[in-house]
This record gives C-alpha cells, structure tokens and sequence, in this order.
C-alpha cells in the first residue's frame, strides 16, 4: 500500500495518514473495489517486535481522531479521555491505530470519494458490510508492519468490528473488547435506522443522492436523522437530569393551577432538549456525507455475525485462541446488556477465554464516550493483562482493574 498525506474532500484543512491498495478488496456483495484508501491515525509508539498494537474501531458517527483535537468540529478527540499516555489505552505503552472505516466521509474511501471519471460515488458506491471494513482495517495493520494485534477494541459499531475481527482474523488478534454491541442489529434498531434514512430522503435538498452536483446539503434530513439517532444512545435517567422539562429563556414557568389559558406565551419557548437535539443535529451535517450515513447504517443492519456459521454464534469463534472482555452497560437499550450476554455465553460455549462485565450507569448506550470510572478501570486492568501476559515492556495502570465476571 502506498502512503500519503491525505484531505477528506471537502475538507481540505484536514489532514492525516492515509495509504492505498491499488489492487483494492473484493467485497461481501462480489464487486472489486479499487483503488482502496483508508485514512487513519497512530499515537504512540510501535514496538521493535511490533507486539504492542491496538486498534480502536470507531462507532458510526465517529472517525479516526480518536485522541485529538478533530479538525473539523474543533472537539477533543472522543475518547481522548481514554487513549493518551498514562490512560487506560496508555501511549506510552501501546501502539494506537484508528481508522476511518470503509464507506466513510473523513479521507477513507466512500461514497464521497471520487471514481475514475472525478465525480463523486455518491448512491453508485457498492453496499459494503462490517466485515468488508474489518478487511479494509487489515490492510491498514499490514502496511503498518503488524502481523498480529495485541488487541481490538470498540463500542457500538466499533464493537460490531471487534467480533467481525475475532471472526475473520482470529489468529491476528491477541484479545478483543467488545462494548455496548451485539452479534447482529435488532429489528428495533434497524426500524430506528430506517426512520433516520427516511428523514434524509424526505429532505428537497436530497436530489436522489446527486445534492453534490449542485453544491447542495440535505441539511435538514441529515440533522433529523442525527437527533432521532443521538435520543437512542442516551437513557431516559440521563436526558432527565441533564434537561428535565427546563425551558430556554428567563421566564419562569407558570404555576400549574393557574389553567390552559396561562401555558398560551409559552408556546415560543424552546425545551432545553430541543435545543439540545437541534445542535447535535446542525453541528453533525459539517462533519458528515449523507450518502455515507446511509452506507454505513445499512453495513450495520445487514450485520450478522452468525449468519456464515449456521446461525450458531459459537461456531463462529470455535478454536478460537482470542480472548474476550465483553462490557455492556446496565441503562443500555440500544444494545441491552441481554445482547452482549448473549455474545459471552456463545463464547463461552465455543471453549474461548472471556470474561463478561456490567457497568452499573445511568447514561445509557453512550456511556463508553462518557465519564465512567468503572470502565475505565476494566478497560485498563484487562488490557494490562494482555501486555503482560506477552511480556510487553511498561508500568501497568495506576487504575485499580475493576473485576470481570467470568
């Protein structure tokens, strides 16, 4: 693969690695891809005997800047609270990869990306799966030098590729951490994705997926989908404290004896959870393609781990010499704790070495990006484990590892 710096279009301010296969994949769907890129980051330092990698898998709004300041929104980097030197993915230990996946809008090939006439792909790029970003993200572990990864780890859509590894790459993953995921998408979540795919075809601005001939946006779709998607990964415990049924604005509420006549000047005040949804949704239509949202929303719906194997999940890892730690999240229902059980039991029944835990939270599916010192401390003890067990030079956590259930 060859390497250069990289903008994703539209873009241009923002660069990263990126290398390319010329000779590209051949995807799950039977079309041959190609050429291939995949932009991505690194942080740390890779090892003489390149032992000491770990690749993070980032979930479906997300992208490779994972442990930086991203240089579109201007954000800290979405778990730079847990990739950095002397954290629980600790940089002075390891060797962090994160890559932009296959169907993305940051520099990897995608729908954005142009063909060999210059226009973009637009709703012409192929359906492509979470195993046909897993081979793209094995691409990137060659070029690197990495013949097999101290570990793989991810939530949500990163977790679906956390099990597409083990599946696929068994023998180049060391341990797996899989988090706030299932073995496949449920009906409710597809439903909940078909609904955001709907808003963004509803939207004028849409133009049948050709809103980049014109310089158009299907801003409004796009945001729409972002808010209905963004209230799945919260719980209700959480948008309650955060907002309650607080209004913008200096005027108090009214008292409520005082009858429907007196809620009549409160109908121009905003809830502080609309205008909470309305930002998460304006902000997102600057960072991300349409048409990508809708590839990788589909690779997750057609995700089945199971499905090559019979419909037996444990045939999918037997023999397996990967070893797990599956985290779920108690307030969890996008990806309910049963779904991640489900995943340690067929492990378990496929002889594997894994180990289950349940972080007690009220913050719902996005608890693995947010302040949670309990999975900060699995994270860190089980990946200290890991390098100790091959003998990978450096101090272990300062965290003290939380226990996981066997």
């Amino acid at each position: 693969m060859d390497q250069t710096p990289a903008a994703p279009p539209g873009h241009d301010h923002a660069t990263h690695q990126s290398a390319t296969s010329e000779a590209g994949l051949v995807l799950d769907c039977g079309v041959t891809l190609a050429p291939v890129t995949l932009a991505y980051r690194t942080y740390g330092t890779l090892s003489p005997a390149a032992d000491n990698a770990v690749l993070v898998c980032h979930a479906l709004t997300l992208d490779q800047y994972a442990a930086e300041t991203h240089p579109v929104s201007g954000r800290p980097g979405w778990w730079s609270r847990l990739v950095g030197p002397g954290l629980p993915i600790d940089t002075d230990r390891f060797f962090v990869v994160c890559v932009n996946v296959l169907g993305g809008c940051m520099g990897s090939t995608g729908p954005r990306s142009p063909r060999s006439d210059g226009t973009p792909w637009g709703t012409d790029f192929p359906p492509i799966t979470i195993r046909d970003m897993v081979r793209a993200q094995a691409l990137v572990v060659s070029h690197l030098g990495i013949g097999r990864l101290l570990a793989v780890i991810g939530g949500s859509m990163g977790g679906m590729q956390v099990l597409s590894w083990a599946a696929t790459f068994p023998e180049r993953v060391f341990a797996a951490v899989p988090i706030a995921t299932a073995a496949f998408h449920s009906a409710q979540n597809i439903a909940f994705n078909e609904v955001s795919r709907q808003a963004i075809f509803a939207d004028p601005d849409w133009q049948a997926g050709r809103y980049w001939e014109d310089g158009r946006i299907p801003a409004r779709g796009l945001a729409v989908a972002r808010m209905m998607a963004h209230i799945t990964y919260l719980s209700e415990e959480a948008l309650s404290r955060k907002f309650g049924r607080r209004r913008q604005g200096e005027t108090p509420p009214p008292a409520r004896t005082a009858g429907p006549q007196a809620t009549l000047g409160l109908f121009g005040e905003m809830f502080e959870v609309e205008s909470y949804l309305r930002h998460q949704g304006s902000s997102f239509v600057r960072r991300f393609d349409a048409n990508s949202y809708l590839t990788i929303t589909r690779a997750m719906d057609y995700f089945d781990v199971a499905v090559d194997h019979g419909g037996d999940l444990a045939h999918a890892f037997r023999g397996t010499p990967t070893r797990f730690c599956v985290i779920s999240f108690s307030s969890d229902w996008l990806f309910p704790t049963a779904q991640s059980r489900a995943v340690a039991r067929a492990l378990n029944r496929a002889a594997a070495n894994v180990s289950f835990v349940e972080i007690e939270t009220d913050k719902g599916h996005d608890a693995f990006l947010l302040d949670e010192p309990d999975f900060d401390r699995t994270v860190a003890g089980f990946l200290a484990g890991c390098a100790e067990h091959v003998k990978i030079k450096g101090q272990s956590s300062a965290l003290d590892p939380l226990k996981a259930e066997p």
